[in-house]
């Protein structure tokens, strides 16, 4: 009785794939709109991963969250090594964001890898753009931010 659930099991998993199928295809033939042409549009006017207004508020920010968060006072003091490691991966019809990574010294004297991104619309009132980092051995709390290795501060 049980290969005849799992055969049912697998012909309605196979159904249904095949039901979704089509659909999935004529979506990646849909004409893609891009964020710059939406009624309230992106102009995608954002710095490059080496700014210096960029790398000093990955800085500041990550000043903050260690002081605010983890009693530390750990700092970045030096970066080098920037490189951008995507740009708008996901395609146009995405807000911008620009993927980088670098290695930082802290406060410390320890090498760190950073990867970080600037995207549109992420500052104050999404008025113009913001970062969002994960310092390396550094991203304390794994299972609510940037899981391992900071994996999910990368494009």
């Amino acid at each position: 009785m049980r290969p005849n659930r799992t055969l049912a099991a697998l012909c309605l998993g196979l159904a249904f794939a095949g039901a979704i199928e089509p659909a999935l295809a004529r979506s990646a033939r849909e004409e893609i709109e891009p964020a710059e042409e939406r009624t309230f549009p992106f102009d995608a006017n954002i710095p490059g991963c080496q700014d210096p207004d960029v790398l000093e508020k990955v800085a500041s920010q990550f000043a903050e969250k260690e002081a605010k968060f983890w009693n530390s006072s750990l700092t970045i003091v030096s970066y080098d090594r920037i490189e951008r490691t995507a740009w708008r991966p996901w395609g146009l019809d995405y807000y911008p964001r620009r993927y980088c990574t670098a290695t930082a010294t802290t406060s410390d004297g320890i090498r760190r890898k950073v990867d970080y991104s600037v995207r549109e619309s992420l500052g104050i009132i999404g008025s113009t753009w913001g970062v969002e980092f994960c310092v390396h051995g550094l991203d304390r709390n794994l299972a609510y931010a940037y899981a391992t290795a900071c994996r999910m501060a990368r494009p």
